[in-house]
């Protein structure tokens, strides 16, 4: 299946960060894809052909709304939650969902929001997973993704203006049933970042610590010289799989993830 295509993209660029229009470069051939949107909540789920079923949007849908009360309801109680950019301890009476996402963020050093795009994908991954027969999917939520996959998927980074922008392929292999890579860019998209980095691009099992540390390294990221310190600060976190930053024309690269050039 991935020899008749190219690979799938992510990123995304100011410009058509609205519309999402890179979406449309998704590989339509291996994967049934529709959009399940609520609010600010805007996924694209793609399903291998062979288990798509129509009743998937309805339950997708079911499950966003719930999860997006849940957190509404939690957050009008305990506000400073979504407001805090560094680590913050939930009540005892908070979801069990923003209690994870405190913890991954409180690992990378930043708020719990920094988590929230991942968590999405994740919940509605596995409400899918959980209710249908599946052989492959993928959860694309503002360039965090949650997959599962049989076979490896082949994923261009959009870097934005960088020279090396979808010139680099980042494999992601079938061996791990499920896990997340997540996309925090500086110069391009609409998410909260301090740095400047074109794209930071990390891949760990759990979506959440994949997502918080994503935007951390990218906060870091300043300018190219800061690329190769920020991959050695990545030591310091055995649940990276692949982290790959672009700086320009710099890219740094860490992990067990293979690269591929792409043109």
């Amino acid at each position: 299946m991935l020899n008749q295509v190219q690979h799938d993209v992510i990123g995304k660029t100011m410009n058509i960060f609205e519309e999402r229009t890179y979406r449309s470069q998704f590989n339509t051939e291996r994967f049934s894809g529709f959009e399940v949107k609520h609010l600010e909540t805007d996924l694209w789920i793609g399903i291998d052909p062979a288990s798509y079923k129509e009743e998937m949007q309805e339950v997708a849908l079911a499950k966003m709304k719930t999860l997006r009360q849940t957190f509404d309801d939690y957050i009008e109680k305990e506000p400073f939650f979504k407001k805090s950019l560094k680590p913050f301890q939930p009540s005892d009476f908070a979801p069990e969902e923003a209690k994870e996402m405190a913890v991954a963020a409180e690992k990378a050093g930043i708020g719990p929001m920094s988590a929230v795009a991942g968590l999405f994908a994740r919940e509605i991954g596995e409400e899918l997973l959980n209710n249908f027969s599946i052989n492959e999917l993928l959860v694309e939520n503002g360039g965090d993704i949650f997959v599962s996959l049989i076979n490896e998927l082949v994923l261009s980074v959009f870097a934005g203006e960088s020279i090396l922008s979808e010139r680099i392929g980042l494999v992601i292999p079938a061996d791990n049933e499920k896990m997340g890579i997540c996309t925090s860019a500086g110069t391009v998209g609409l998410s909260l970042s301090y740095g400047k980095a074109d794209a930071v691009v990390v891949v760990c099992n759990d979506i959440l610590m994949a997502d918080a540390l994503a935007t951390a390294f990218g906060n870091k990221v300043k300018s190219p010289d800061h690329v190769e310190k920020v991959i050695k600060q990545a030591e310091n976190f055995q649940e990276i799989q692949s982290l790959l930053i672009i700086c320009e024309d710099k890219i740094g690269i860490k992990g067990d993830n293979e690269i591929k050039i792409l043109k």
